[in-house]
């Protein structure tokens, strides 16, 4: 998957509402550790959107519950099936050998890699953001920061730290969760972030503040 430009992910544990997200998503993000069935609905899938995959550990705000070894790699295994064209792996699991294989098996099968670093309590400093964002980056073809935001200088910050990974180059997403930050999902694509998220069914967001995904595809194309 190739993120020069922005790309909105509807986010599922359903396959099978691929077809309504077509007309406003360019990609979908299968969360695994949320689906029932993920290797057989892989398996199944004849969608026409290129799958993000995500097989999210509850240390991460994730569900899936099985060892490391297994987790990552069914991402691996998923990164066989044609339509994926990238997964996402933590960055703290990236720091390891294991994560470190998974991402190196991951491109040799042509998938891209975003490297994902979730904060669901604060946002951190404004220095711990730039770092993190550089390390995600350099680990993964994407490096993608969640925080949450108490505040509006939490968002800003935030947006600051976007535009200026993107002056170095770097290729990052960023967000933040939480009320005091939802807007930064409309606005972090106008300071450089490539990957935006909301749910195909608004009743099933996957982290707090996500707009539904023809708001959030209007939003960002009007700010563009």
């Amino acid at each position: 998957m190739e993120f020069d430009s922005f790309v909105l992910a509807a986010a599922t544990a359903d396959l099978d509402e691929e077809p309504a997200a077509r007309d406003h998503a360019d990609a979908v993000e299968f969360r695994m550790d949320l689906a029932d069935r993920p290797r057989e609905q892989l398996d199944d899938y004849d969608g026409d959107l290129p799958l993000v995959v995500t097989n999210r550990p509850e240390w991460e705000g994730g569900e899936a519950t099985v060892e490391e070894a297994a987790r990552l790699d069914a991402l691996v295994t998923a990164a066989d099936h044609e339509a994926v064209e990238a997964v996402d792996v933590e960055l703290t699991s990236l720091r390891s050998d294991a994560g470190a294989e998974t991402a190196a098996a991951v491109r040799n099968r042509g998938v891209s890699v975003v490297a994902s670093v979730h904060d669901f309590d604060a946002t951190p400093p404004k220095d711990r953001l730039t770092a993190l964002l550089s390390e995600a980056a350099e680990r993964g073809d994407v490096g993608k920061l969640a925080v949450t935001a108490t505040d509006r200088s939490d968002a800003l910050a935030l947006l600051s730290a976007t535009y200026a990974a993107t002056r170095r180059g770097d290729d990052v997403a960023t967000m933040a969760m939480g009320r005091a930050g939802r807007h930064t999902r409309a606005v972090a694509p106008v300071y450089g972030s490539k990957i935006g998220y909301a749910p195909v069914d608004p009743a099933k967001a996957t982290a707090p503040g996500q707009y539904d995904l023809s708001t959030l595809a209007s939003l960002v194309e009007q700010l563009s």
